[in-house]
């Protein structure tokens, strides 16, 4: 199997698509994950770019693979979306991640901090009560 080079992880409530790319941009990976073996997944993979599309369940899972080494990318969904080749659904989708974090253009999003993710709630929460 050839290195893998570039991730792109769309992000499930519980079942998690993988797809990984060579440096040729070559498919090597293709793989569903549940929610617990992901970071063991990662775990054993060198590091490597790893793309998601940018949520908040993004951020966290963004801060929790960069601890085990990998580069970490969040694209915004309206980015990725003319990446997707054929019917939507989450391979589909991790595939058009991981097209789309290859592009030298590409913008991406930076990881929030907890802190910043904690605040971002608060101020929220604050103007629905007012």
């Amino acid at each position: 199997m050839s290195e893998i080079i570039t991730v792109g992880l769309d992000l499930a409530k519980n079942v998690f698509q993988v797809h990984g790319a060579d440096s040729e941009g070559r498919a090597v990976l293709r793989k569903k994950l549940r929610r617990a073996q992901v970071i063991e997944f990662f775990a054993k993979l060198p590091p490597c770019l790893v793309a998601m599309e940018a949520c908040g369940g993004a951020h966290f899972w963004g801060r929790e693979l960069a601890r085990l080494g990998h580069d970490i990318r969040l694209i915004p969904p309206a980015y990725v979306k003319p990446f997707v080749n054929r019917q939507k659904n989450d391979a589909a989708d991790a595939e058009a991640i991981r097209e789309a974090a290859q592009r030298p253009n590409m913008r991406f999003v930076p990881v929030k901090s907890e802190e910043t993710q904690g605040a971002a709630s608060v101020f929220r929460v604050r103007e629905l009560l007012v």
